[in-house]
């Protein structure tokens, strides 16, 4: 018995290796698909604000689209690493070399005002 051929061009299995995971791949894809139908919705507009697609491709729906697109590399997954928040203790510091450096300012500025007095 032969495999069904799936009508999803190209195959979710490849995506799937490119994205690492089902939630990066609809995440991405959804994104692309966002800014594609942006960018078909503003076109006579002249705006220009968004990118058009980056493949030529017949497809007409924007995530068919932005599926090709990551099937071409032109569109790839990346890792986002956010900044940790500072704790009470590290922004009491920061506070501290803050205050400490303006009273520094403060006497080297006094210091050039008593010196162009004498």
């Amino acid at each position: 018995m032969k495999g069904h051929d799936t009508l999803v061009n190209p195959e979710i299995e490849g995506l799937l290796e490119r994205a690492d995971s089902k939630f990066k791949l609809v995440v991405l894809s959804s994104k692309r698909a966002r800014q594609i139908n942006a960018y078909f919705g503003q076109l006579g507009e002249g705006l220009g604000s968004t990118i058009p697609p980056q493949i030529t491709s017949t497809a007409r729906k924007p995530l068919s689209i932005a599926f090709e697109e990551m099937d071409a590399d032109k569109i790839i997954s990346v890792d986002v690493v956010e900044e940790e928040e500072p704790s009470e203790e590290e922004l009491l510091a920061i506070a501290a070399m803050e205050a400490e450096a303006a009273e520094e300012d403060g006497e080297e500025t006094a210091d050039q005002d008593g010196d162009q007095s004498a």
